[in-house]
Order: structure tokens, then sequence, then C-alpha cells
């Protein structure tokens, strides 16, 4: 799958997104080893702690489908004029499944930058952190 391919996966669920409070729409495609795709979209809710991001539903979706240590590449975008960088919890979340995880990061116009999770979380609290 191209990079392009892989980008255009994450905008087309920017329609999904449920984002009543913020009106931010955000979509992610993650890759796998084997080529399955995970796609999510961000979800608000009224108690905003329960809101969920994009990048965090496709990952989950993924693991709850057994893929654990298989992630090659992240696509996450949004409709802003800057590059939809994920938030703290995200990239936390996808630091422990996938510390050399390369991240697509688009903006509205479709354009979009490549860089590894690790330029964005350097020193990164993973399981390795633990022994």
């Amino acid at each position: 799958m191209t990079d392009r391919e892989l980008a255009d996966l994450a905008y087309s669920m920017l329609e999904r997104s449920y984002v009543p409070y913020s009106k931010f729409p955000v979509g992610a495609a993650l890759l796998c080893a084997d080529g399955s795709v995970f796609t999510g979209c961000n979800v608000e809710n009224a108690a905003y702690g329960s809101t969920i991001c994009a990048e965090r539903t496709a990952l989950v979706k993924a693991v709850s489908e057994g893929h654990r240590d298989d992630f090659v590449k992240l696509a996450v975008v949004g409709n802003s004029s800057e590059p939809c960088w994920p938030c703290g919890a995200c990239r936390q979340m996808l630091y422990e499944f996938a510390p050399g995880l390369e991240l697509l990061v688009g903006r509205g116009d479709r354009t979009f930058v490549s860089l590894k999770l690790s330029e964005l979380l350097p020193h990164g609290f993973g399981p390795k952190s633990l022994v």
C-alpha cells in the first residue's frame, strides 16, 4: 500500500467522526505488516475525558483483532491548515506497541509529512522501561 493510499483511507474517515463539541474531525488508518489496515475516527463525548482520538480507535481495533507487534505505518489526518499531530495520550498508546512506527501526518489540503513516532516522543516510556 502506498503512503497516498493509506492517507486517503484516513481522510475517508473524517466524515465518520463524531465531533459536535470541537468541530475538529480526525481520521486515521493503521497499516500492519500483513497488509491489514484498521481505520478510526475521533468520537467525542459530553464528558470530555471520555472522548477517544482517531489513532487510538484504529489501534484498539487492531489490537482487538489480534495484532500486537506488527504495526508498520499510521496515517493521521485532519482538516486543519497545520499537520494533525497526535496528542500526548495517542503518542504514548502507539509507543506501547510500536516505538519505531512511521507516521504520515496530514493537513486539510491532503498533503502530509512523514516521520517516526520516536521523533515525536523521544525517550518514550514503554514495556522495556519496566525491566
